[in-house]
C-alpha cells in the first residue's frame, strides 16, 4: 500500500496474525447515522458556495464560514471510514484514527461478558453500543459505540467463542436419555 494510501483506507489485514491461521470473520464499520450530520454540514456548505459570486466584496464572509465547515464535516466522515471494528477467530480489535492510528485488542480468551445496549433510536435504526468485559484489569479494548445489527454481531462473537472451544458447551438431555439413566 502506498504511503497515502496508509491515510485514505484503514487496511485491516496488514494487523492480521496470518502465519498463525488467523483471518477476518466480520469487519464492521460505523452505524451511517454518525456520518449524517456532517453529510448535512457538507450539503449545508454548497448554498454557500454558490451565493459568493453574488456576494460581490463581501465574498470572503461566505467563504470563512464554507471553508472550515466543510473541512470539519470531510474529516469527520474520514474519521468514521477509518474507524473498523473487527472480528476474527481469534480476537477483537478495533483501529481508528487518521494521522495518528490507535488499535486496541482483546483475545477471544479475554472476553468474558458482552452487554449491548440499544437507545430508542438504535433500535428504530438498527445499531447498538458494545461493552466489552474481560479478564484484564486494564482494557484498551472496552466501548465500542454505533455498531450496526447488534444483535448478530453479538451471536457472531459468541459463536466465534464457541466454535474455539473456549466456553463449556452445554447440550440438553432428552427423556429417553433420563429414561435409559433410570430417572
Amino acid at each position: 500500500m502506498s504511503l497515502l494510501g496508509r491515510f485514505l483506507d484503514p487496511d485491516i489485514d496488514r494487523h492480521l496474525l496470518t502465519q498463525e491461521g488467523e483471518y477476518v470473520i466480520d469487519e464492521v464499520t460505523k452505524h451511517w447515522v454518525t456520518i449524517l450530520l456532517p453529510v448535512l454540514g457538507v450539503v449545508a456548505c454548497i448554498p454557500l458556495f454558490a451565493s459568493m459570486p453574488f456576494l460581490g466584496p463581501w465574498f470572503w464572509i461566505a467563504f470563512v464560514l464554507a471553508v472550515p465547515l466543510l473541512i470539519a464535516c470531510l474529516l469527520r466522515i474520514h474519521s468514521m471510514h477509518m474507524d473498523r471494528f473487527v472480528i476474527t477467530n481469534m480476537r477483537v480489535f478495533r483501529v481508528n484514527g487518521i494521522l495518528s492510528q490507535h488499535m486496541a485488542t482483546m483475545p477471544m480468551t479475554r472476553i468474558l461478558d458482552i452487554s449491548v445496549y440499544q437507545p430508542f433510536l438504535g433500535r428504530l435504526l438498527g445499531y447498538g453500543h458494545f461493552t466489552f468485559e474481560s479478564a484484564a484489569q486494564d482494557q484498551g479494548l472496552r466501548d465500542i459505540s454505533f455498531v450496526p445489527d447488534p444483535e448478530g454481531r453479538d451471536l457472531t462473537i459468541q459463536r466465534t467463542i464457541q466454535r474455539a472451544g473456549l466456553r463449556a458447551s452445554f447440550t440438553r438431555q432428552t427423556e429417553d436419555d433420563d429414561e435409559r439413566d433410570g430417572n
